[in-house]
């Protein structure tokens, strides 16, 4: 299946980035978002039932509001999440997660280490699973990149990897 091409304003960095990797680059902005979600959905739920009374007991607008921090935390993390992921994608200002990303794989092409990990999967597996979750995040999506594969739409070269020690591997 051919690599999507995507055109952007800034450059892509990763089509499909690991999990791990996404949220080890959010940024304090991303953190802010989530907690900002997080704090919005109980405040919208308290602030519709004071609007429209449905005359639910104390002990049930505590639940209530329970279940909506709850769904305010995962909204929360998956909107931080996508912002990551955006601009893994380059959809948006990425220069802090370019230079971190030429870093981290400079060192790891250096030490002679496969670019994106090594998997245990056979190369079918890791194709499912590229092909599952390649620009997931633009779904709002919880379609977590959480196989290592070799698929990530940029050149190994700027990394400095040869065409020899990509095909060994």
């Amino acid at each position: 299946m051919p690599e999507k091409v995507v055109e952007t304003a800034y450059p892509v960095l990763d089509s499909d980035p690991h999990a791990y990797r996404v949220v080890r680059y959010m940024r304090p902005s991303d953190y802010g978002a989530w907690a900002a979600v997080t704090a919005a959905f109980p405040a919208a739920f308290f602030a519709w039932e004071m609007a429209d009374p449905s005359a639910m007991t104390q002990k049930q607008l505590r639940l209530g509001m329970r279940g909506a921090g709850i769904l305010g935390l995962f909204g929360g993390f998956l909107f931080a999440y996508q912002r990551s992921s955006l601009r893994f994608f380059g959809m948006s200002e990425n220069k802090r997660e370019e230079e971190l990303d030429l870093q981290e794989l400079t060192q790891r092409a250096k030490e002679g280490k496969s670019l994106y990990g090594e998997s245990p999967q056979p190369q079918w597996v890791q194709s499912a699973a590229h092909q599952n979750s390649v620009w997931s995040q633009f779904k709002f999506s919880y379609r977590f990149n959480l196989v290592n594969h070799p698929y990530h739409g940029t050149d190994p070269a700027k990394y400095g990897v040869t065409t020899e020690d990509t095909t060994s591997k």
